[in-house]
């Protein structure tokens, strides 16, 4: 971490030549910079013992990468090393990759300024780009007009256990990076004594950054409570999309024509996801959008106080329309404030007499900050009662300011206000409910019983459950009694449903508008959540004219449920009651695809397939009963959990799945990796609605009249590598035995690593353990196999004419077809099908992430010898196919021709990750070897926030 920090004036003559060099050369200047500057840190504060042990565990990794040196010897230098001498080993090479994370996305930043300043066209993903392909496509007016009206794009986060690091480490991390942005700006600009004087002060500001993140704990020493992660999601709100959604808002509608919707609004499933997470409740509902809605309160009282001091136009100057004088005056107190020798600024008063307003809400709301009250106004100023009414005042002093010719003084601070309000109302953000069907029936079943409706709803089967809960559903009388006596599971169920009522009333519909049912195989698991809504006050029955401000989302999370979707949506679809339901809501039903529980059950491919099937045939469901269908997305960091580029990923769904809108999770490291910096969360928010509008509008699948050719031999590749998975993951008796053992999967649930269970039941099982340890245990151990295990077999098999199908390649019966026209088939598909494309590519980044020699360290923990070698060999033997194969479809010569950026990260981070999970291994074999110190402990939990910090989307 020491190596030099050479100027650009001292680099070799032939990298000046080479433009590949020098154009990443600044990226190396600033990771040697960090690097030095972490280096002198680690020598002044843990001793120049553990600074040379780090040094040398440097420089073998890096040998170790170039083929120089054996692994074993990276290994021997910890093995009697101390865990109190190892921790700060990992705290070294963990605050490397944090720091080297700043100086990529930096890079990214000074690439694209370079491309945009010497004239080229802006890069897939940039507004830019898609305004220019819209223009140029000749748009049926019918099609553009149905999208302008069903325009919405909502990032929604989650809570992730490896995203469990302190506010202090997110806030400190953001300024490195705006100080090594600004030491770049000085550093390609002309020099002078000024100049140097400056960056020689960023460079001491930087290293005493660098300095408080070492003396920082990076992580918490307790497990987080769910309120840690609340308030985790919210300081990217405050971080970037408090700023940052306005102004793209406003773009969106000036170009696309949605007048004044906002197209982007944010979500979160922080404090209302409680499906296997016991300590949601409805104290946590209540904090969760409550401290949301203090700080979208505190963003607009702060930017109100500034536009108060920016609009000091004057009445003797300018002329001020009668509707602001109506709303200056419209509190008489507001001259007594703003004195007579002032009273001709109108503009002022006007803004005052809104924050007064505002002010008054958080008087009179029983979400009020604690210890913030307002500075102005008093207890009878009448409260704003929704952000329509907030909207409207602003709307007349920006009116006003048009009519007095000051069109400029609109922006940005009044434009990105109106467009704040639009896209975060008083609630900042949608929370959505969701739990699993089993509690409901559950709950259900205690419910009906205490009423008397039925002695044992879990008993009947599905016909009459739906006639059960249609005929509870046509009326609004409640099921329980002010004193009925129940259960803790029903209690709390409830107990949850009714904070939720309370914060709609308090916030809006907009605060609480989706309840999401997990693994939903019926139509009675869809209908089961809105009795306990009616119960609460957010479901109004009637058989004609049913009534509800919240959507019921139906969860698709297996492969087999995924295949379902289309039935269940058919048979809901035509109950009157169900379809009366959604005509109410606009005609919008919304569906949740889950991309991990559907990997986990059938691996890669299959699953990949079944959601690209099951999109398909969902849209012609929602066709068939003339709805509209709205898709969520549940995707999560990894590849393995549906992870990868989202813009290839939205642009590679089936034509007419996305129409004009989408939700989609952002979930784990990758939230920090997008939404922590200004310009990168532009970026991310650009590249989503880019693609979300490019997918609905363009014709973008690339087949024609070859789909069904295209979409029969996917059928029979994601058959045989659901195959392949299976015969590891589900049927091969030692596999359970090896994956428990040979990755972190125990100590993710020990280690106070997230506030959710591992599991949603006590069970060792695949089945029922939560997809994010699933995928996270395997990239901890670098095996990374729910991302690509069973591809390489599926491709093969296929290739060599053992799929038995009975479909034709180029005219010819597949069975007849030769290995090299099945070939050709996949090289033409791969060329021109964006969805097998994006499939692959993901694949390869997963895989160039993978590392089958570590992976072995891990291997040798499994106690049975024998079984770790076995499977160990069984999941090698396949990587290795799956990157011949790979390789062999796709026609390049490495596994990330398509993507330069993340193989030079590769190649220059990934030596910096040996020693972490090196010392994993180490420690993992103490601690089940029964070593009760502590710091045993804390080095692990450690080395798997550093190794997901390094690898950025490892869950």
């Amino acid at each position: 971490m020491t190596d030099s920090t050479r100027s650009d004036s001292t680099r070799s003559d032939s990298t000046q030549a080479d433009p590949l060099e020098r154009a990443v050369a600044p990226l190396r200047d600033d990771v040697r910079f960090l690097g030095a500057l972490l280096g002198d840190t680690v020598r002044e504060q843990a001793g120049e013992k553990i600074f040379d042990l780090v040094e040398t565990a440097r420089r073998t990794a890096f040998a170790v990468r170039r083929s120089q040196a054996d692994r074993d010897e990276v290994v021997a230098l910890f093995t009697d090393v101390s865990a109190r001498e190892i921790i700060p080993v990992i705290r070294a090479f963990s605050l490397f990759a944090l720091l080297a994370n700043v100086a990529e996305d930096l890079h990214q930043e000074r690439r694209r300024r370079i491309h945009t300043a010497a004239g080229e066209s802006p890069p897939d993903g940039d507004l830019g780009s898609t305004w220019s392909r819209l223009d140029g496509a000749d748009l049926a007016p019918d099609k553009l007009e149905a999208v302008r009206a069903t325009a919405r794009v909502s990032p929604v986060l989650t809570a992730h256990p490896t995203e469990t690091r302190r506010r202090t480490v997110f806030e400190v991390t953001r300024r490195v990076h705006a100080l090594m942005r600004r030491r770049d700006a000085l550093r390609t600009g002309p020099q002078d004594p000024v100049v140097e004087a400056e960056t020689a002060q960023i460079e001491v500001d930087i290293r005493q950054q660098v300095l408080t993140l070492w003396q920082t704990a990076i992580i918490r020493s307790e497990r987080p409570r769910i309120e840690d992660e609340v308030l985790s999601g919210l300081q990217y709100h405050e971080a970037t999309l408090l700023d940052v959604i306005p102004p793209l808002n406003a773009e969106i509608a000036e170009r696309l024509g949605t007048g004044d919707r906002a197209v982007v609004r944010p979500g979160s499933w922080i404090g209302g996801d409680r499906d296997g997470n016991p300590y949601v409740t409805g104290d946590v509902v209540r904090f969760a959008t409550e401290r949301a809605a203090e700080l979208v309160h505190r963003h607009y009282a702060e930017q109100l106080r500034k536009l108060e001091r920016e609009l000091s136009l004057s009445a003797r100057v300018v002329p001020v329309p009668d509707e602001l004088y109506e709303l200056a005056d419209s509190l008489p107190e507001v001259r007594d404030e703003i004195t007579a020798t002032r009273e001709d600024v109108p503009f002022r008063r006007a803004v005052r007499v809104v924050r007064r307003r505002l002010a008054a809400r958080s008087i009179s709301s029983s979400s009020s900050p604690s210890g913030t009250s307002p500075a102005i106004g008093r207890d009878d100023d009448e409260p704003y009662r929704s952000p329509a009414e907030m909207l409207a005042d602003l709307d007349t002093i920006d009116a006003a300011l048009s009519a007095c010719g000051s069109d400029l003084l609109r922006e940005p601070r009044l434009r990105d206000l109106r467009w704040a309000l639009r896209s975060f109302g008083f609630h900042l953000q949608a929370l959505d409910m969701r739990q699993n069907s089993e509690s409901h029936e559950e709950v259900l079943t205690e419910l009906f019983a205490l009423a008397g409706v039925s002695r044992d709803y879990s008993a009947l089967d599905e016909d009459a459950r739906v006639e059960l809960l249609l005929r509870e559903l046509s009326h609004d009388r409640p099921l329980l009694g002010p004193r009925a006596e129940l259960s803790e599971l029903a209690a709390k169920e409830l107990g949850v449903m009714r904070a939720a009522a309370a914060a709609v009333d308090l916030l809006g519909p907009e605060v609480v508008p989706h309840y999401i049912v997990s693994m939903c195989g019926s139509v009675s698991d869809l209908l089961e959540p809105a009795v306990l809504l009616r119960e609460v006050g957010l479901f109004s029955g009637d058989p004609e004219e049913p009534r509800s401000s919240v959507r019921l989302i139906p969860l698709l999370e297996t492969i087999d449920d995924l295949a379902a979707g289309p039935g269940i949506l058919d048979a809901a679809l035509a109950l009157p009651q169900f379809r009366a339901l959604i005509r109410a809501q606009g005609d919008v039903l919304e569906v949740m695809l889950g991309y991990s529980d559907s990997n986990k059950d059938g691996g890669y491919l299959a699953a990949n397939w079944a959601l690209y099937q099951a999109e398909r045939d969902l849209v012609d469901a929602a066709d068939r009963a003339g709805v509209h269908l709205r898709y969520f997305h549940g995707r999560g960091g990894a590849v393995g959990r549906g992870g990868g580029n989202s813009y290839d990923a939205i642009l590679a769904q089936p034509p007419g799945a996305v129409q004009g809108a989408l939700r989609i999770t952002e979930q784990g490291e990758v939230i920090s990796a997008k939404y922590s910096e200004p310009h990168r969360a532009r970026r991310n928010l650009e590249a989503l609605v880019a693609a979300t509008l490019e997918a609905s509008l363009l014709d973008v699948e690339g087949l024609g009249d070859r789909a069904a050719d295209a979409y029969e031999v996917m059928t029979e590749l994601a058959r045989l590598g659901r195959e392949a998975y299976a015969s590891l993951v589900h049927h091969d008796q030692g596999f359970i035995e090896y994956f428990t053992s040979s990755t972190p999967l125990s100590e993710i649930g020990e280690l106070n690593i997230g506030s959710r269970p591992a599991s949603r039941k006590q069970t060792s099982t695949v089945d029922d353990l939560r997809a994010i340890p699933w995928v996270l245990s395997w990239s901890q151990s670098r095996v990374m196999l729910p991302g690509w295990f069973g591809v390489g077999t599926a491709l093969r098999r296929w290739i060599d004419g053992e799929n038995g199908g009975l479909g034709e390649i180029g005219g010819e019966p597949e069975s007849q077809a030769s290995a090299d026209e099945r070939m050709a088939t996949l090289r033409r598909l791969y060329g021109d099908w964006p969805f097998l494309r994006t499939t692959l590519s993901n694949m390869a980044q997963v895989m160039a992430k993978a590392d089958m020699g570590l992976a072995g360290r891990y291997a040798e923990l499994v106690p049975d010898g024998e079984v770790g070698r076995r499977i160990h060999g069984i999941i090698s033997d396949e990587f290795d196919l799956t990157c011949e194969m790979l390789l062999a479809v796709t026609g390049y010569e490495t596994l990330l021709d398509d993507n330069p950026a993340l193989a030079r990260s590769v190649r220059n981070r990934f030596p910096y990750l040996e020693p972490l999970n090196v010392l994993q291994v180490e420690l993992l074999r103490r601690y089940r070897g029964g070593d009760e110190d502590p710091a045993v402990r804390t080095g692990i939990q450690l080395t798997m926030n550093g190794l997901a910090t390094a690898l950025r989307n490892s869950g």
